[in-house]
C-alpha cells in the first residue's frame, strides 16, 4: 500500500506523529509525507521535533512547494491520502480545487482519480463556511475524521485519546492499529479485538 500523509498548520500534530509511528511498523506500507510551513512550526512547538526527525518514519519527505513531486500527478499510483491535522485553510482549498501547494494538489489528485481521501479537520467552534466545505467534500466521498475524543475506553492520558483517533483514521484504510481499544459492549468496553 502507498499512502500520502499531509500535515498542515492546525494544532494537533502529535496525532500525525503517532500515525507515522504506527505506519512505520508496517512493512507493506510506503508513506509519502508532505508538511506545510506552519506544520513544521507546530511540529517544533508542540513536540520539539523537526521535519527531518520524521524521515526514519516515512518512505520519503517532500517539500510542500514541490509541485513537480510524483504525487502531483494522477499517474503516481497511491491508495489514498490522509491530511492530519487538516487546517480550515487546507479544507477550503481542497473544496475549491485550489492546487497552490503539494498538499492541496495531492488531495485534488485523489479526488479526480477516485482515491480515498481522509481529512482530519482541527478547529472549534466551526462556522458555516467550515461546515459547508466539509459537507461539499463529504458529498464527493471524502471521509471527515476529526480528532474527537471517545471516553468509553476510559482514557488515562492524552496519548490514549490520540491512539483512539489514529485507530479511527486507520480504519478508513482497513488497517488495525496496535493501539486498538474498541467498544465491545458494556461488559467489555475497553477490550482489544485481538
Amino acid at each position: 500500500m502507498k499512502l500520502i500523509v499531509g500535515i498542515t498548520g492546525a494544532t494537533g500534530v502529535r496525532h500525525a506523529v503517532r500515525l507515522l509511528e504506527v505506519l512505520s511498523t508496517r512493512t507493506d506500507v510506503q508513506t509519502h509525507l508532505v508538511l506545510s510551513e506552519w506544520a513544521a512550526a507546530n511540529l517544533l512547538s508542540e513536540t520539539g521535533r523537526t521535519p527531518e526527525s520524521l524521515t526514519p518514519l516515512v518512505t520519503r519527505l517532500y517539500s510542500n512547494s514541490d509541485l513537480a513531486a510524483p504525487m502531483a500527478s494522477g499517474s503516481f499510483l497511491t491508495d489514498g491520502m490522509i491530511v492530519l491535522p487538516c487546517s480550515m485553510r487546507t479544507l477550503a482549498a481542497v473544496a475549491a480545487g485550489a492546487c497552490d501547494n503539494l498538499i492541496n494538489r495531492s488531495a485534488d489528485v485523489c479526488l479526480k482519480e477516485g482515491r480515498r481521501l481522509v481529512l482530519c479537520p482541527r478547529e472549534t467552534p466551526l462556522n458555516a463556511l467550515h461546515l459547508e466545505n466539509m459537507l461539499k467534500l463529504a458529498r464527493l466521498g471524502v471521509r471527515m475524521v476529526p480528532p474527537m475524543p471517545a471516553y468509553y475506553q476510559n482514557p488515562q492520558t492524552i496519548d490514549d485519546l490520540v491512539a483512539h483517533h489514529i485507530m479511527k483514521v486507520l480504519d478508513q484504510f482497513g488497517f488495525q492499529s496496535p493501539d486498538d481499544r474498541r467498544w465491545n459492549g458494556p461488559e467489555h468496553p475497553r477490550s482489544n479485538p485481538r
